[in-house]
């Protein structure tokens, strides 16, 4: 069965560009560089997700955040205060992501043009204000979207604002991304359906628990599989 008249709300990183697999290459360039004496890479990861999570909540997301990251790591691991030398290896580390390089997940630009003559189509992103409006412009997709909004976070109070901005109805508002933290859950909190179209390389932080009794969230497999069902 396919829906028409439907707003659907999308998700950009990891849903219509690839995101984190660019931060988890540069991670695993930074734990072989490393090579602690006595913790194995699961550990240090550890101890980098603990220090991704609190700078999360003060400074945001992007690659800003993900650099202070590291760096914080390597003083924790070293017990000193970062080289010049180490800082700068780590910002040569993350070359892809200050270069902000975009690769779009597989369809994506025919599918939205697709959905776009039968649906209004919103888009809804977190992050920093500027990286997130650098990769939109490269991602050559901003005329797919009737609005844009870059967020500091997506979570019920969020949906609820884009709801009354653009004098939304709930139940015929879809939210589609690979998140369940923040794309499916909050939405569904906000009496939004979603769909959830999972990413092999999703952030950790952004990992938690559906309900697959709930009827308001479908799951599919890949991008391209949307017009089937709007």
């Amino acid at each position: 069965m396919r829906l028409s008249g439907q707003v659907l709300v999308f998700d950009a990183d990891d849903t219509l560009w690839e995101n984190n697999i660019l931060f988890e290459r540069v991670i695993d360039d930074f734990l072989h560089w490393l090579e602690h004496p006595t913790l194995d890479r699961a550990e240090i990861r550890a101890i980098l997700d603990d220090i991704e999570a609190a700078n999360a909540v003060v400074h945001g997301y992007g690659s800003k955040m993900f650099l202070r990251s590291l760096g914080e790591c390597l003083e924790r691991l070293r017990e000193r205060p970062a080289t010049v030398a180490e800082l700068r290896h780590i910002d040569e580390l993350a070359t892809a992501l200050v270069e902000g390089r975009v690769e779009l997940v597989p369809g994506v630009s025919e599918t939205l043009a697709d959905l776009g003559d039968r649906h209004d189509l919103l888009l809804l992103t977190k992050g920093d204000t500027d990286e997130q409006q650098r990769k939109l412009e490269v991602s050559g997709l901003a005329h797919h979207f009737g609005g844009i909004h870059i967020v500091a976070e997506k979570n019920v109070d969020t949906y609820r604002w884009l709801a009354r901005e653009h004098s939304l109805t709930p139940a015929t508002t879809w939210m589609i991304g690979n998140s369940p933290k923040s794309d499916i859950l909050p939405a569904r909190q906000a009496g939004m359906n979603a769909v959830f179209i999972p990413n092999d390389n999703t952030w950790v932080l952004e990992h938690s628990e559906l309900d697959p009794a709930d009827t308001g969230v479908l799951r599919l497999r890949k991008f391209s599989e949307l017009p089937d069902h709007f």
